[in-house]
């Protein structure tokens, strides 16, 4: 398997949802499944099926992290010598020209992006037009929409 990016931050969130899953979440789970049990026959017992259900989502999404932390290559975006240069890690400032609008972007591993935070991924379409470039570049990328222009205003490693 290949080693894939991931910020240092975002290898800290991934092993605190690990650590949450298994000692908050794992636990009710257990609770809720001897709870459905007691209830009697398990054929008929939507309460024992739907635990079971989370059970099995909760211990796929353990077991998905820890393989991922496995094979990740943790990298501590605040020791990079990039300049104004954007690499994996970067935090870009764009100014949006079709719509004036500043708006700003880290660019991380897959498993850790999260588009609410302003997390995109490496190999987003995005990512992929802004990996090379400096601060002052403009770059376009044909979105779902219609084609998008951006001014990179800043770039930053924190």
């Amino acid at each position: 398997m290949k080693r894939v990016p991931l910020t240092k931050a975002g290898a800290e969130r991934l092993r605190e949802e690990v650590d949450r899953l298994k000692s908050v979440e794992r636990p009710r789970i257990i609770q809720a499944i001897a709870e459905a049990r007691a209830h009697g026959d398990l054929k008929e017992n939507a309460e024992y099926a739907a635990a079971r259900e989370q059970q099995g989502f909760c211990e796929g999404r353990i077991m998905e992290i820890e393989a991922a932390l496995s094979f990740a290559e943790v990298i501590d975006v605040s020791r990079l010598t990039a300049g104004s240069r954007i690499v994996f890690g970067a935090t870009v400032d764009l100014l949006a020209n079709h719509t004036n609008e500043e708006t700003t972007y880290q660019i991380v591993g897959e498993l850790e992006a999260d588009i609410k935070r302003s997390l995109i991924s490496v190999t987003s379409p995005l990512a992929r037009a802004l990996i090379g470039k400096s601060e002052g570049d403009t770059v376009e990328l044909m979105a779902a929409n219609g084609r998008k222009s951006y001014e990179i205003v800043g770039v930053r490693y924190e």
